[in-house]
């Protein structure tokens, strides 16, 4: 009796369901896609500092470069405690092993700045201690969910006027909406890394009378995509 029961409440349950899908199919309805985008220029740039003794042949240790970094970076007010990270501390402890040669440490770090300009003279200032291998790790925007949020709101308006202009053609009237997709978010962010034309390697220091170049990175790309059906009245 117990598994008839539970047979018969199973069936009620699928065909309470088709039988939604049929209403909805039922409905005249149209359906729109719509895409919006926009570009916004990122205010999070990482750039990784890679100190190490062998760029200056073990002349200046690890910890003397680390100062001058330490205080380059504030005098361009840079709060490096809450901006600098260290990622990684190494040696090749195996290569003196092997060979029975000196050891040379080396440091990673993650500099966190804020526009394109500081980039560049962080780029810049850290050449001229002898400190030259710098690339961009990525760049963000810190409101990022913010901005999606309101493209989605776009398209949303957008999706209703594009199928009002569709009806008013045929002379028949928009109704509510019965049903969206949110089918496509992409992020698109363009010159990572080396490809970003920022990375300084191996750089002897600068002069005293160099001026940097300003520096620009591309924005970033924001898209939504999004499938909505109105039911026509």
């Amino acid at each position: 009796m117990k598994k008839l029961v539970c047979v018969l409440f199973l069936t009620t349950v699928m065909l309470s369901a088709k039988a939604q899908n049929k209403n909805f199919i039922d409905q005249p309805y149209i359906e729109t896609r719509v895409s919006v985008d926009t570009l916004v220029a990122p205010d999070k740039i990482y750039l990784s500092i890679l100190i190490t003794e062998k760029d200056t042949k073990g002349k200046t240790s690890v910890e003397e470069l680390e100062n001058k970094m330490a205080k380059e970076l504030k005098s361009l007010n840079i709060d490096i405690k809450k901006q600098l990270k260290l990622n990684d501390l190494s040696s090749n402890f195996k290569k003196y092993f092997l060979k029975k040669q000196d050891v040379l440490k080396s440091k990673s770090y993650s500099l966190e700045v804020f526009d394109a300009k500081t980039a560049g003279a962080v780029i810049v200032a850290l050449e001229q201690i002898g400190v030259g291998n710098v690339n961009l790790e990525k760049t963000e925007y810190s409101k990022m969910d913010n901005l999606t949020l309101a493209l989605k709101k776009t398209a949303m308006v957008k999706a209703k006027n594009q199928a009002k202009i569709m009806l008013s053609a045929v002379g028949q009237n928009l109704g509510a909406v019965i049903h969206i997709s949110d089918v496509n978010n992409q992020v698109y962010r363009y010159l990572q890394g080396k490809a970003a034309g920022i990375q300084v390697y191996d750089a002897a220091p600068a002069a005293e009378n160099y001026k940097p170049i300003a520096i620009e990175f591309d924005k970033i790309k924001v898209e939504t995509e999004l499938y909505v059906k109105f039911k026509i009245d």
